[in-house]
């Protein structure tokens, strides 16, 4: 959401995962007592469709499963960048990340959060409340 604007519905959040039982489970976990509104989807060609048919701000965060056929999570990510550059995305993934050294092979690659899988919906929606407020990059430990 831009600065000065301000949505009275609950923040609009995009996942995109090819595993539909994920799908399901983030969604209600997302979507109960009304937290955030999430509407998912189960490749990277059909978020990028929906993504490019609404304004800039439709979306408060996209959430994405970075392997999956055909558009892969940073092929994705790319590609919401070049729209919108502010866009804030976060990354799930079951595999173990390091960021420092995930920057010196993708230095374009900027991300936000990596969401390890599986995490509880307590846990992500504590995740996502923390980069909806913008937090800060923290520093390597």
């Amino acid at each position: 959401m831009t600065k000065g604007r301000q949505r009275i519905s609950p923040p609009r959040i995009m996942v995109v995962d090819d595993d539909k039982d994920i799908l399901a489970v983030i969604k209600r976990g997302l979507e109960l007592d009304d937290k955030f509104k999430a509407e998912i989807f189960s490749s990277g060609e059909a978020a990028l469709k929906a993504f490019e048919a609404h304004p800039d701000e439709y979306y408060d965060l996209i959430l994405t499963d970075i392997r999956m056929p055909k558009m892969n999570g940073f092929e994705l990510y790319r590609h919401i960048k070049e729209k919108n550059s502010l866009m804030k995305i976060a990354f799930i993934t079951a595999f173990e990340i390091n960021k420092d050294e995930f920057n010196k092979v993708l230095p374009s690659v900027n991300v936000i959060d990596f969401i390890s899988k599986p995490i509880s919906t307590t846990g992500l929606i504590k995740k996502i409340k923390s980069i909806l407020a913008g937090h800060p990059e923290s520093p390597a430990a």
